[in-house]
């Protein structure tokens, strides 16, 4: 429905002509926002509406919704959002973006980038990398740091969209009244599971006025730089939430597009990055979550539309990554170990994503364990004296505390190290034993010569071994080892399919 006075808006933000500019005006439209793009910019206006979650029934509700929009996206993308031009309607009737005493609308104006830019088209288009997707995990522990903290409980806060949730599937006729109810109660059961952990991290300050809708069409590409955009700026109630709950809503888009190992590498990264271990068990429930909630906005959606078969395809698919995230799902330590250049880190990059429930297992490498102690960057090279006997027994003993802590928590591990001494095998596997959990031990295998070519051909990463260290490796062997031995020379996929088999024959 819209009112008399935002056709007359309509019609005249279509025209370029007021916004000073020339060419033609595209118009796209949200549920609540209208958007006109003309020349490098976009203008953005609120719809006149009125629901449960929003009221833009006035003209300065609606500005003052605009003016929130800007304050609140300026915390990520401040070159993107330029300001708020109000709309008047002068004495002889007509609009104008001049300031009189009839107030009537308002948009935001934003600087226009190219559609390509987005992280949705830039999925589709197969475009999204390790190291861009690594990128944004870093931005958004950022962004959360910086983020105000809100005191209330932890329970509370998720108990709230759950009952959002009940109401919302309870619109459509894409579920049944059995399904529904199955959910909803297998919800519920879970948060009482965690309930003690939500409260505590809730004490800690984890919950803040986060983004609220942070999936792959909010994030652009400017400059080469990945940035985060349209925020939910209308109901800071909606946006006031666990910070991992937030970040949950882009890890499950990834993985519902079918890019797992991106959705696990988003998960690690960001917990790197902001310290995160007990908190990434967490994660599955809370991208269960972000999926049941785009399941009921999807359904109601399809209602809308006349019962769209599409949609309630879409909305079913949701609902199926719900109910599979939420199944039991014991956790287990795999431990990686092989010698420099037989291929450790990236087998446990890939290896993450098949364990445990999505976004599948946390990563804890020897790498970025021993640069974090030395409060660098995983980028920064090291030099020799930060791999002293003594930094490196400091490292894996960090590794198996950090370890025993998540699986504590309750999610799965893998834990990337060369881990050539026994007493360093050892260490690992004992991080298994207090949380009663499965323990995998694999040794990558390959041949001297095979290891000394792909160190020298290796560009600079994490991992700081040179050809020096590699011989010392070699020379000084493993000792007896009992951990499986995989063929290391051959293609990753083959080598995490042998390791996902080999594991899944081990019970706890």
């Amino acid at each position: 429905m819209i009112t008399e006075d935002q056709k007359a808006v309509t019609t005249f933000l279509s025209d370029a002509s007021p916004y000073g500019l020339s060419g033609p005006v595209e118009v796209m439209e949200t549920h609540i926002s209208r958007i006109f793009l003309v020349a490098d910019r976009a203008f953005k206006m609120k719809r006149a509406v009125k629901l449960p979650y929003v009221d833009f029934s006035t003209p300065v509700l609606r500005l003052a919704a605009c003016e929130k929009e800007l304050e609140l996206n300026a915390r990520t993308t401040p070159e993107l959002y330029l300001g708020v031009r109000s709309i008047y309607r002068a004495a002889d009737g007509q609009l104008s973006f001049q300031p009189s005493e009839m107030l009537v609308d308002a948009v935001v104006e934003m600087k226009r980038f190219d559609q390509s830019a987005l992280f949705d088209r830039m999925a589709m288009e197969g475009e999204l990398t390790p190291k861009l997707m690594t990128d944004v995990a870093r931005m958004v522990a950022d962004f959360h740091a910086g983020a105000p903290a809100v005191v209330e409980g932890g329970v509370a806060n998720i108990v709230g969209v759950l009952d959002i949730n009940k109401a919302g599937f309870a619109t459509s006729a894409v579920f049944s009244e059995r399904e529904q109810e199955a959910i909803d109660g297998l919800f519920r059961t879970r948060l009482e599971m965690i309930a003690a952990h939500l409260d505590r991290r809730a004490g800690a300050g984890t919950i803040r006025l986060c983004h609220g809708d942070l999936h792959l069409r909010n994030l652009c590409l400017l400059d080469g730089r990945p940035r985060l955009f349209d925020c939910i700026d209308f109901n800071d109630r909606i946006a006031t939430v666990d910070v991992l709950y937030d970040l949950a809503f882009l890890v499950m888009d990834l993985w519902h597009r079918g890019l797992k190992d991106h959705a696990n590498l988003v998960a690690n990264r960001y917990c790197d990055a902001a310290g995160e271990e007990e908190g990434f068990a967490l994660l599955p429930f809370f991208t269960a979550l972000r999926a049941a909630v785009r399941a009921h906005v999807t359904a109601t959606q399809a209602e809308e539309a006349g019962g769209d078969a599409r949609l309630s395809a879409s909305a079913r698919s949701y609902y199926d990554l719900a109910m599979q995230t939420l199944e039991d799902v014991v956790p287990r330590l795999v431990a990686i170990g092989g010698f420099s250049g037989s291929g450790k880190s990236t087998v446990a990059d890939g290896l993450a994503a098949h364990l445990g429930s999505p976004p599948g297992a946390r990563l804890i490498e020897s790498d970025r364990v021993r640069k974090a102690l030395h409060g660098v960057s995983p980028e920064t090279r090291l030099d020799a004296s930060t791999y002293s006997p003594e930094m490196s027994t400091r490292v894996y003993a960090e590794m198996a505390h950090r370890a025993g802590t998540v699986l504590g928590a309750g999610a799965s591990v893998v834990a990337d190290a060369v881990h050539e001494r026994p007493d360093r095998r050892a260490a690992i596997e004992q991080a298994a034993r207090p949380a009663n959990v499965a323990f995998t031990g694999i040794w990558l295998d390959a041949p001297a010569d095979v290891l000394r070519a792909r160190v020298a051909a290796r560009p600079n990463g994490q991992s700081d071994a040179t050809p020096d260290v590699l011989e010392n490796q070699l020379t000084r062997g493993t000792g007896d080892l009992a951990w499986l031995r995989v063929d290391a020379t051959r293609p990753v996929d083959a080598v995490i399919d042998d390791i996902v088999r080999l594991t899944s024959h081990i019970s706890s």
